[in-house]
């Protein structure tokens, strides 16, 4: 609210709305601050203060400030207006500059900065945010900060420092892609069950799944049976990335593994995972090095879930691998077990991701028993403490009270949320895996992608859309059924491309990642 400086005002009359009640909009004041305007230039500072979080252009340690334009001109770039922090024991590296700020208006500013020789991280130091513009001081406000950011400890405190990046905030559209053996069978009821959920659903003799799998494969063919065939042939992570980049997406997470617990990495606590079977290629490894050299501007991310159905150290659901139709044990193959399940197997993977393939992002699922504390103090100290740091963040379903983004999935938070969230869902109705039976028009058009994603961006939260690509590395086509929608989803080249796919150097091979119809693959009608 902006008030005429050459006017008094002797009273504020605020809108008269409906009380507090469901399905009514309201006005609700819960505070309201009074600045005195000032003739001229005038400029004030509030809320100075450390942060945990790091700048991404610089890894400079971030300080965050409030100013307020409480004159009556605007400050516009040619005014110079550049906020520094003076403190002992650190030194600016990047300071803010406001290139404009009307009367009455007030901007959130982040400067960065590092510590001097011999100041530990997480020092207590007194110091200053100063405001210049023209080449003089305009004001300055003394603040008590803390200069580095010392190593989080396995503690919850400790960890309830840290907060979502200012990339990811900043975000607001990421690609998840499910991908693993559950791409080989690929079925589920349409609009009713995930399809990457497969082998725990053809457990139970009343879900649907139970007969398709006998009526399809077979009594005596295993879940593991399917290893072979999930082959990753055609699978091409430059084309990958640059359809997620070009679809508009900050950021990607790749199911490094489902909860079937068959890895994409080249996990050294088991056999079970995609270079010693299947594929026989490091996936994980693969898109991120794509990833790196052709979209650098993207953020990489890895699910991760916490728990494995039928793991014999520790099945989630109760019981090791067996035959659902005779409940005879049946081979968790590349597995061997006897390992203390959450140190010696599940911490042990996710410090392997973390030290091997440096994700931005680990996207936790399930929860459950876990070392969350210790992993993730880790995390984010192999983050930060490096020559150029970086700031990674975690979301909250790693089993512990500790997070920096909550994840509904197949839904929205009716209203604005102040903390930081992220809602996840596929372009199928009800799917994150690829599923084999849903029909063209069953995906989302265009339209609901883009009212999805403005939806959710306007209450704070980022848009996780998924893909589910096909055990060959195909996306399929149906998710590319008209250009609009190709533009939305990432299917598809963007104006600047020719729409004619075309292969060879600087061109990823449109025709080989969103497959032609004729390349689809249907289920074997006899018992393989």
């Amino acid at each position: 609210m902006w008030l005429d400086p050459q006017r008094d005002a002797v009273a504020i009359t605020l809108p008269v709305t409906n009380p507090a009640q469901a399905n009514k909009a309201s006005l609700h004041v819960f505070a309201l601050s009074l600045q005195p305007a000032a003739q001229g230039r005038a400029l004030v500072l509030r809320e100075a203060r450390s942060t945990n979080s790091l700048l991404e252009a610089s890894g400079a340690q971030s300080i965050e400030a409030t100013v307020v334009n409480a004159g009556t001109l605007a400050v516009l770039a040619a005014d110079d207006v550049t906020v520094r922090v003076e403190v002992p024991g650190a030194r600016t590296v990047e300071a803010a500059r406001i290139r404009r700020l009307d009367p009455g208006e007030q901007a959130r500013i982040r400067m960065g900065i590092r510590n001097r020789a011999g100041t530990a991280p997480g020092t207590a130091q007194d110091g200053s945010v100063t405001v210049t513009g023209r080449g003089t001081q305009v004001t300055s406000r003394a603040s008590r900060l803390t200069l580095g950011v010392a190593n989080y400890q396995p503690t919850d405190a400790s960890l309830a420092g840290h907060q979502a990046p200012y990339w990811f905030q900043e975000a607001k559209f990421g690609i998840f892609i499910h991908w693993g053996v559950y791409s080989v069978p690929a079925w589920a009821p349409v609009g009713k069950q995930y399809a990457e959920w497969y082998w725990d659903q053809m457990q139970d003799p009343n879900n649907p799944t139970y007969a398709y799998h006998r009526d399809t494969y077979g009594e005596d063919f295993a879940y593991d049976d399917f290893i072979p065939r999930f082959t990753a042939e055609k699978f091409d992570p430059r084309a990958w990335v640059e359809l997620f980049r070009d679809a508009g997406a900050q950021y990607h997470v790749l199911t490094s593994k489902h909860h079937e617990g068959f890895a994409l990495w080249d996990t050294k606590v088991s056999d079970r995972n995609a270079v010693k079977m299947g594929p026989k290629r490091d996936l994980v490894k693969e898109l991120f090095e794509a990833s790196r050299r052709h979209t650098p501007e993207l953020h990489r991310g890895l699910y991760f879930s916490m728990p494995e159905w039928f793991n014999p150290d520790s099945p989630w659901m109760g019981h090791a691998p067996r035959n659902p139709y005779t409940l005879q044990p049946v081979p968790y193959t590349g597995y061997t077990a006897g390992k203390n399940y959450v140190t010696e197997y599940q911490a042990a993977q996710m410090l392997e991701l973390i030290h091997g393939y440096d994700p931005e992002l680990i996207w936790c699922d399930i929860g459950g028993a876990n070392d969350s504390l210790h992993v993730l103090a880790e995390y984010f100290n192999h983050a930060k403490n490096r020559r150029r740091p970086i700031d990674v963040t975690v979301n909250d379903r790693s089993g512990i009270a500790f997070h920096d983004f909550t994840t509904p999935e197949y839904t929205t938070y009716d209203n604005t949320v102040v903390a930081k969230w992220e809602s996840s869902r596929g372009l199928d109705p009800f799917s994150y895996g690829y599923n084999r039976a849903t029909p063209d028009d069953g995906y989302m058009t265009a339209e609901e992608v883009v009212h999805n994603l403005v939806d959710i961006v306007s209450k704070n939260g980022n848009f996780l859309l998924d893909i589910g690509p096909r055990a060959d590395g195909t996306i399929p086509p149906r998710s590319c059924r008209h250009d609009s929608a190709r533009r939305a989803t990432g299917c598809a080249p963007t104006e600047r491309r020719s729409t004619t796919p075309r292969t060879g150097p600087g061109w990823p091979n449109w025709a080989k990642t969103c497959a032609s119809p004729s390349a689809r693959t249907r289920p074997s009608t006899s018992t393989p």
